[in-house]
């Protein structure tokens, strides 16, 4: 069984920042792409960030580009989503996910566990 568990989402003013972290119970983490969704009220699941297995790739989101950043630590079975410059806009429940697959990929269907979900709520 693969649990992930999201950490780090809060109240944080525009413009402000906040890091999100995701702990994965699995040894093999390193095997897995990770990726970053969020979901606001009324809308649909939306693509932010994924990485690779190794770290050494990465993919972002046009909406966040340049403001996100995701990256990992495979000795920590963790994934990180550093989020600078945070607009009211950014406001959702942010879920982390792995997938069985040392790839990553933005479809969330292809994604094969998820965590709980973090609150994020930016004022402005």
């Amino acid at each position: 069984q693969v649990r992930l568990a999201e950490s780090g989402g809060g109240l944080v003013q525009e413009g402000g920042s906040l890091r999100l972290s995701c702990a994965v119970s699995r040894r093999t983490f390193s095997g897995n792409a990770m990726g970053w969704f969020r979901q606001a009220p009324g809308k649909a699941r939306e693509f932010i960030a994924a990485i690779n297995w190794s770290g050494a790739d990465t993919f972002h989101a046009d909406s966040v580009k340049g403001r996100f950043t995701i990256s990992r630590d495979n000795a920590k079975n963790t994934v990180y989503l550093q989020m600078n410059s945070l607009k009211p806009e950014d406001t959702a429940v942010y879920y982390c996910a792995a997938r069985t697959s040392i790839y990553y990929t933005s479809r969330a269907n292809n994604y094969n566990y998820w965590g709980q979900g973090t609150q994020v709520t930016v004022s402005s």
